[in-house]
């Protein structure tokens, strides 16, 4: 089977679509993958290339260009991962190419599509109901949620941890565009027992700022484009991070965590964390974050 995923990154929609479809990806073994993108400012092809995965560059979101690639590749299915693309566009596709289509969708929109994941904790397969075709098969909620072979190795590997030792996971997005890593690491020197391992990225514009903050800190560990997080997850007790793709992360390695709300794509994982009586801020507050911090430790050391 031939299968082309249609998905995009770049300095604004992020990189978290092509990760997570690399993850998926790789549960396809030996079937033949081409990734089809475009070339966006801040994209990541190369590290698609450098997954193993041919890269067919698109010129526009157009379906005519798609339908082209699909014909000229004989594809069998396409994995759509672009939020810009919708159902008018998908039902097309399927009457011009007969191709099979898969969705991934985050926010209950209508699709015309053979199979739907919604691979988020919060994913309601019900809400579903009457956005897709009756025959489409529908994958949602924490058992298909897209992890990498690195974190099941990191979590299977993890050694316990003394009662008395806490370290914390702070991780606030790759570019932090809140800018809030700061203001919580000074929050957190009220708690000088505590170690901290800071999660960013060379594209994080407050990066000098931070380096010379922890220059004579040495609680805190910065990590920057690190490739092992599942490693240095599985060494911590607490996160500390917003309410999106890397909750799913903590919450596989099972540590506490306290999610900052920091967009509002972020709504439907915070009405989820709600619903189930989780802690979490709307905004940042240095004196409920403390409060937070302090009862988890409590709970940790009983």
């Amino acid at each position: 089977m031939k299968i082309l995923f249609r998905t995009d990154a770049s300095s604004t929609i992020g990189v978290g679509y092509v990760m997570r479809d690399l993850v998926l990806a790789k549960q396809y073994g030996e079937e033949e993958v081409v990734f089809a993108t475009r070339a966006l400012k801040g994209n990541i092809n190369r590290t698609i290339k450098e997954a193993g995965y041919k890269v067919k560059r698109l010129k526009s979101n157009r379906l005519e260009e798609l339908v082209l690639l699909i014909k000229k590749l004989k594809i069998d299915m396409v994995v759509i991962d672009v939020s810009t693309i919708d159902y008018v566009f998908e039902k097309e596709l399927k009457e011009i190419t007969g191709v099979k289509i898969m969705v991934l969708d985050d926010l209950y929109k209508s699709h015309h599509c053979d199979i739907l994941l919604n691979h988020n904790i919060y994913a309601d397969e019900s809400r579903y109901k009457e956005l897709v075709p009756k025959e489409c098969m529908l994958q949602c909620g924490e058992e298909f949620t897209l992890l990498s072979d690195e974190l099941y190795s990191a979590k299977e590997n993890r050694k316990e941890s003394p009662k008395d030792k806490i370290n914390i996971f702070l991780s606030m997005g790759k570019k932090d565009s809140a800018g809030l890593n700061l203001p919580i690491l000074t929050g957190l020197e009220a708690f000088p027992e505590i170690s901290i391992n800071l999660i960013t990225t060379t594209k994080n514009k407050n990066l000098k700022e931070l380096e010379a903050y922890i220059a004579d800190k040495n609680n805190i560990s910065l990590h920057i484009d690190s490739k092992e997080i599942g490693k240095i997850m599985a060494s911590c007790q607490m996160a500390i991070i917003p309410p999106n793709a890397t909750l799913h992360e903590v919450n596989f390695m099972e540590l506490l965590f306290i999610p900052i709300q920091t967009s509002d794509n972020q709504k439907e994982m915070v009405c989820f964390l709600e619903a189930n009586e989780y802690p979490v801020l709307k905004e940042f507050d240095n004196e409920v974050l403390y409060h937070t911090i302090k009862s988890f430790i409590i709970f940790h050391q009983q």
